[in-house]
């Protein structure tokens, strides 16, 4: 059966097939089938919208917000609101392009303000995401730091205790001093018993 089967999807070499079978017509598997499939990649589908990377993106509305947030922005978009308001006030009449009330002005300004606030938010979430991740190895760093400093610590404390039930060179001085002393009394009392049994 498995052999069959082998043969069927054309594992087994032709040398090894039984002569005279012919191999199968292939058949063709329903689409949900071929999904299931595994060991075959997946097919890939036409898109509607357009795909775009989404860290280019990012990456790009970082730098258009830190553009933003530099005082060259700033000078540059008020020497921009200067040379509009007095082209369009001191400019022959047939050259001005926006009359007093500034009306495309105020639109212009507040389609940048319309871009600029969502590309600043997104510069934020994507910092804010490099900060959730430094925090977690900040911790782990800490964690790591604080289960060898306990370890450091229990090793010093066996180190102590194992000194502690070490012979110093103070304690054998005494001990020797104390064999001496042992020694003479017993010397000086075998001298004494031996002089008494005399």
């Amino acid at each position: 059966m498995a052999t069959d089967r082998a043969r069927e999807f054309g594992l087994i070499p032709r040398a090894e097939r039984t002569p005279g079978r012919e191999r199968p017509k292939e058949r063709t598997t329903p689409p949900a089938a071929r999904r299931a499939r595994l060991d075959q990649p997946q097919v890939k589908r036409r898109r509607w919208l357009p795909e775009y990377d989404p860290e280019a993106f990012g990456r790009t509305s970082e730098e258009i917000a830190r553009f933003l947030g530099t005082g060259r922005f700033i000078i540059w978009m008020t020497v921009v609101i200067v040379i509009w308001v007095v082209w369009n006030t001191s400019a022959p009449m047939g050259l001005r392009f926006d009359q007093y009330p500034f009306i495309f002005l105020t639109l212009v300004l507040s389609l940048q303000a319309s871009y600029a606030a969502p590309l600043i938010l997104l510069a934020q979430n994507r910092q804010d995401d490099r900060d959730r991740v430094n925090l977690e190895q900040d911790r782990e760093k800490n964690e790591r730091s604080i289960a060898d400093t306990e370890y450091l610590t229990r090793e010093i404390a066996a180190l102590r205790m194992g000194l502690g039930e070490v012979a110093t060179r103070d304690w054998i001085r005494a001990e020797f001093q104390e064999l001496i002393k042992e020694m003479e009394q017993r010397r000086v009392f075998q001298q004494e018993s031996e002089e008494r049994d005399r």
